[in-house]
């Protein structure tokens, strides 16, 4: 039987040599606290790494295991517990207590990484899962390996859950099409969405065959992505037209756009036909649970459930591998109960940490503060309407989008707003902003709405709407919507509340509080600092309405620093100390990363033993002997991971070198 008390579940890259050698299994860091009692399970917190350390997709390994231990103790300790109260840790090697929790070995062909994903969407709500039947898809961009330990021969999973008792099966991602596209067109996943709904440009490509010849369930997609990626933008260059509102360029890249969205649509569809016809499901009594990377998809997850019909959509704000923490979670407790009912709800988003210090922060930035006052609701609503406002309030809300607690409002009737807030975060002028909007007012205003707490999902404005809310509107006049309730956010419910008494319009443009590149802002300072910079006058903090001024004499020019000594400043000192506990025969650090990237082949040594030193210099050389060319690709990869593991910024988006990191692991990829 489980064991009551605190449990830790955590997605954590390995310490130690991993850092001084340059490699990391996993990116978007994460960790979650829960609370078993009897057969209640509470998720206490969730706590995202680059929130804390400003590293976008946070990867970078920590330089020992204290160093892990302290950090972590950190987080929790919010909540009176360290790692020493835990029942059992799950999810890292070496900091895990247990190996009992995952699903490695009931499922030789899939991944546990897209295992993971599954539980976290569709575990969401224990009422649905153990009397409902729920058809869940995993679609990522690809998995870590660490602890199915190879590359298994299927990367994205689906399944049926009919009353708890779960049947999984392979499915196809777009996720890496999109991936492919990100890397060739220098633009990230969300701006390559907003681009195609942009302009008017299209083109043309084969659809169907795209889809037909190309491989998206695992490791095929590696080389597949591009080549379709790469016949896809062929057909579309000769077909394209221009929007004349936008450059050739762009114009361009929203059509090819509009090609890859529509073949990934057709791959999901496909995954949903094959999977209702085996499984004999009747989508109205059916909730879909979507999670990975490409469940951030908004049109495809709205047009999928409009196409279909199903009874409910499942997936947490963390949808991509900054939830990875709570589907290991969710995974393990089921395993653990032994399939047995348990209780479990989702809490919501807000679920990361709380800065209650505004007295030390208005200490700090003193002289470029004009006035401190209570909030007043309709004093907001008045701040709003002559130009966009921070909003900082209670603990952070999790995943990649800002869901009203740490955010930049504005009124969604003004074009003057969107074109502020998309200066304020230095992005292009055609982007739309997105509205959160009062959950009882959503079919007013939008077509084929319902509940969409964590802005997942796109829904069409009405007709008669459209010319008062054009701040949030795409070119189609979809929106990417947030619905509240009072319940899920009551200060920021009352602030929407007010907006709506004064305007008519029961909505906000809200978009994330932090600069191109930065992950969203954690910390009262941190905000403040953006305000300053961006020459916002006004933000409100835990309740507070602070005034700013003075704004030329404010010196910083960039993001406030957060927690970065532990991962960026590595004392030569502290780095020999590692190697002398750890590597103390002195294998190079090129050797180390070539060794640790094939996951095959590291777990064969210890390099603490001269011996296993010995034979693990002898097994890296000789494939570098035997392939001339590898040195150059390990050295090629070291660097670009350590600009990774240490950039901040929009330079810190670049990607690692994929073919380096490909050549080096290519025997464990042929396991």
């Amino acid at each position: 039987m489980m064991r009551d008390g605190y449990y830790l579940s955590s997605y954590l890259t390995i310490p130690g040599l991993h850092r001084l050698a340059m490699v990391s299994y996993r990116h978007d860091n994460n960790i979650s606290l829960w609370r078993k009692d009897g057969s209640q399970v509470q998720l206490l917190g969730h706590w995202e790494f680059e929130r804390m350390t400003g590293l976008k997709h946070h990867r970078t390994p920590f330089l020992s295991m204290e160093d892990l231990r302290d950090f972590v103790n950190g987080l929790i300790g919010a909540f009176g517990v360290s790692l020493d109260d835990m029942t059992e840790v799950w999810g890292t090697p070496g900091l895990a207590t247990t190996n009992d929790y995952h699903f490695v070995e009931e499922y030789p062909e899939l991944s546990f990484h897209s295992i993971a994903h599954l539980y976290s969407a569709m575990l969401l709500d224990s009422e649905i899962f153990f009397d409902g039947d729920i058809l869940a898809l995993a679609v990522d961009g690809g998995p870590d390996r660490l602890l199915d330990q190879q590359y298994k021969r299927f990367w994205f999973t689906g399944a049926v859950s009919r009353r708890g008792v779960v049947e999984t099966f392979p499915v196809a991602s777009p996720g890496l099409l999109y991936s492919t596209a990100k890397d060739r067109f220098k633009m990230r996943e969300g701006t390559l969405m907003a681009l195609a709904t942009a302009t008017t440009a299209a083109g043309r490509c084969d659809r169907q065959a795209i889809l037909d010849t190309y491989d998206f369930t695992g490791l095929a997609a590696l080389e597949g992505a591009p080549k379709a990626f790469e016949e896809i933008v062929a057909q579309v260059k000769e077909s394209a037209d221009v929007d004349p509102a936008f450059t050739e360029e762009e114009s361009f890249v929203s059509a090819a756009m509009k090609e890859i969205q529509a073949i990934s649509v057709m791959a999901m569809e496909r995954n949903i036909e094959t999977a209702l016809e085996r499984f004999d499901l009747d989508p109205a009594t059916t909730h879909l649970a979507l999670a990975g990377g490409y469940a951030l998809n908004c049109p495809t997850n709205s047009h999928l459930m409009a196409k279909y019909g199903f009874r409910g959509f499942l997936a947490p704000p963390c949808v991509d591998d900054g939830g990875q923490s709570v589907g290991i979670g969710l995974a393990a407790f089921h395993k653990k109960t032994g399939g047995e009912r348990f209780t479990f709800r989702f809490p919501g988003a807000y679920l990361g940490r709380q800065d209650d210090d505004l007295d030390g922060a208005l200490a700090e930035f003193g002289d470029y503060v004009a006035d401190v006052s209570d909030l007043d609701e309709d004093q907001a609503v008045r701040d709003i309407l002559a130009e966009p406002i921070a909003w900082f309030h209670g603990r952070s809300e999790i995943g990649p989008r800002a869901l009203g607690n740490r955010s930049l409002i504005g009124d969604p009737t003004s074009r003057a707003a969107k074109d502020a807030l998309n200066q304020f975060k230095l992005r292009e002028w055609w982007r739309p902003v997105a509205p959160v909007v009062l959950e009882e007012h959503l079919d007013d205003w939008f077509e084929d709405s319902r509940p969409s707490p964590y802005m997942l999902e796109t829904f069409t404005i009405r007709e008669e709407r459209r010319d008062q809310i054009q701040a949030v509107a795409h070119l189609d006049y979809s929106a990417r919507v947030q619905s509240l309730n009072a319940g899920q956010n009551p200060a920021l419910h009352r602030l929407l509340t007010a907006f709506h008494r004064h305007t008519g319009v029961p909505m906000l443009c809200n978009t994330s509080l932090n600069d191109k590149g930065e992950p969203i802002i954690d910390t009262i300072r941190e905000a403040m600092n953006f305000c300053l910079r961006r020459r916002i006058s006004v933000g409100y903090f835990n309740g507070r309405r602070v005034a700013f001024h003075n704004f030329d004499a404010y010196p910083a020019q960039g993001p406030y620093p957060r927690t970065r000594e532990l991962f960026v400043e590595i004392p030569e000192s502290r780095a020999r100390a590692v190697h002398a506990e750890l590597n103390p025969y002195g294998l190079p650090e090129l050797y180390l990363h070539v060794l640790f990237l094939d996951l095959a082949l590291s777990g064969k040594f210890d390099l603490r033993t001269e011996e296993g030193a010995a034979e693990a210099y002898e097994a890296v050389d000789s494939r570098l002997r035997a392939d001339p060319s590898l040195r150059q690709a390990a050295e090629r990869s070291m660097r670009r991971a350590e600009h990774r593991f240490t950039t901040f910024g929009p330079d810190a988006l670049l990607n690692l070198e994929l073919g380096a990191v490909r050549q080096i692991t290519a025997p464990d990829r042929n396991q």
